[in-house]
């Protein structure tokens, strides 16, 4: 007796890409507008944005490492640095969502033409993130349901972005810390 696996259906993949995107981009959507809580916590909130750039720099190593690991042909081990990436990137959301659920927004204090650089990247930065969301979910669900050459025509879009959001997450953090 054999047992075959079902694949998920193209439709039924977008439903889910569709869903976790406004769940996600919603979410991120509602922090940003919403007023931060007020009261005690019990810890020191200001710490989050400091593991929210680890975290980004960690999900830059992974992706730098899983095409480093495609390009070498060894997709056991792109996979693994992808979904290390996105293990990475779900925890920084877990952390940003609270943080600014926590806490009111910073404001960048500084001028000249680092302001107009810092708003730059910050608002190239916010733009592809909100991208970078469908696109990941699209290329890994491409990959899962063994539509290779789809993935590989998306994955060159996406693992640039992703990086760049990555990177930028870092830039931005390194900005705005000294008006925390």
């Amino acid at each position: 007796m054999t047992t075959e696996t079902q694949q998920p259906s193209p439709a039924s993949t977008r439903g889910w890409v569709i869903a976790l995107t406004l769940l996600i981009n919603g979410l991120v959507a509602v922090a940003f507008f919403v007023k931060g809580y007020d009261g005690p916590v019990g810890f020191d909130v200001r710490i989050l944005p400091l593991i929210n750039a680890v975290l980004n720099s960690f999900t830059t190593v992974f992706l730098v490492a899983a095409l480093i690991a495609i390009l070498r042909k060894q997709v056991g081990l792109h996979k693994f640095f992808i979904f290390c990436a996105f293990g990475t990137t779900a925890l920084f959301l877990l952390t940003y969502l609270t943080y600014h659920f926590l806490s009111e927004s910073t404001r960048y204090g500084g001028e000249g033409p680092l302001k107009a650089i810092y708003y730059f990247i910050l608002i190239t930065h916010i733009v592809l993130a909100a991208v970078i969301v469908p696109l990941a979910l699209v290329t890994v669900f491409r990959a899962l349901t063994n539509r290779i050459e789809k993935h590989r025509a998306i994955a060159r879009w996406t693992m640039p972005l992703w990086l760049y959001v990555s990177i930028t997450g870092v830039l931005v953090y390194l900005m705005i810390s000294p008006y925390y």
